[in-house]
């Protein structure tokens, strides 16, 4: 498995920062989880911004926090790499330019959500979001799925599921409550404390 001991010394320049929230935080479709996947490819296989330890701990805090999470992802991804200014070129860079598009795109879709043409292709668009979502969510879980802790992060993933879809549990408090599992389950045992 590939993982990065550190990210390299120099960081990017603002406008590397900016260039990647540009394009991957506003011309990514099939929602946040897409765009986070997209951008775990670019940030860490391709540029090696962050090491995979630091992605991760972006992409939970980025999960716990209210709002957006593509948007709370790429300022945290800007703010680790070169703090406020990185944080601040990161979330508008990757919020002002969709905006913009989601306005335009409301305004059209507006016009024809009662088209009986378009209604077909709304429905295979939905389709196709859901898969490339459930895709995503692959791309960030194959990650942590090496070793003795695969049983474990599968154990953790169906439960977080079934406490949500079928429970009713907050998401805040299905992810707060995986987090205190993987805290109390050793990584090298998989054995409780």
């Amino acid at each position: 498995m590939e993982d990065l001991e550190s990210p390299p010394s120099k960081p990017p320049s603002l406008a590397e920062i900016a260039y990647v929230s540009v394009r991957y935080g506003n011309f990514t479709f099939g929602g946040g989880s897409a765009g986070v996947a997209v951008m775990y490819r670019e940030i860490f296989h391709k540029r090696h911004w962050l090491t995979n330890d630091q992605f991760n701990l972006v992409f939970i805090l980025a999960r716990l926090v209210p709002g957006t999470n593509l948007f709370a992802f790429g300022t945290g991804v800007g703010w680790t790499l070169r703090g406020i200014p990185g944080a601040v070129t990161a979330l508008l860079a990757g919020s002002i330019p969709c905006s913009l598009i989601i306005f335009a795109a409301t305004a059209l879709f507006r016009d024809l959500q009662h088209n009986p043409w378009a209604q077909p292709a709304i429905h295979g668009a939905i389709a196709a979001a859901v898969s490339i979502t459930v895709k995503a969510g692959w791309e960030i879980a194959h990650s942590q799925l090496h070793g003795r802790a695969k049983p474990r992060v599968v154990i953790i993933a169906i439960t977080a599921f079934v406490l949500y879809t079928f429970f009713g549990v907050p998401a805040f408090d299905v992810l707060l409550l995986a987090a205190l599992t993987g805290a109390v389950v050793t990584r090298d045992t998989d054995e409780f404390i």
